[in-house]
C-alpha cells in the first residue's frame, strides 16, 4: 500500500491565485522526488463544528478558506528521502502563501485504496 502525507491550513481568499501558483511550483518537485500524486482542494462548504472541525483546527479567520492538500507516496522511505532531498530547493522558493504555525498535517498508512 502507498503512503499518505495529509496537510490542512487556512489560506487568505484573496491569495488564491498565489496559493495556486504556489501549489503549480511545488508539484514537479514532488514528482521528480517520487511522489506518486498530489493534490490539493480549496474548500467550498467546510462548516463550523461545535467541538472540532477543520476551520477550528486551523484557526481559520473570516477572510481564510480551508485548504486540504494530499501527496501519495509509493511508501514511507521514498517520502523520508524526498522531503530530505526537497529543502534546499524549497528554501530557494520564498514565503509560503499562507501562515504555515497553522498548518496541521501527518501522514498515513493507506490502509484501504479504491
Amino acid at each position: 500500500m502507498s503512503f499518505a502525507q495529509i496537510m490542512v491550513a487556512a489560506v487568505p481568499t484573496a491569495k488564491k491565485e498565489a496559493y495556486l501558483a504556489h501549489a503549480k511550483q511545488m508539484l514537479p518537485l514532488f514528482r521528480k522526488h517520487g511522489a506518486l500524486a498530489v493534490a490539493e482542494n480549496w474548500g467550498v462548504e467546510v462548516p463550523d463544528g461545535e467541538v472540532t472541525s477543520f476551520p477550528m483546527a486551523v484557526k481559520c479567520k473570516s477572510d481564510e478558506t480551508v485548504v486540504v492538500s494530499w501527496i501519495i507516496w509509493p511508501d514511507k522511505a521514498t517520502q523520508d528521502q524526498a522531503w530530505e532531498d526537497m529543502m534546499p530547493e524549497m528554501q530557494k522558493m520564498g514565503d509560503m502563501p499562507f501562515d504555515g504555525k497553522r498548518m496541521i498535517f501527518g501522514t498515513f498508512d493507506m490502509v484501504l485504496e479504491g
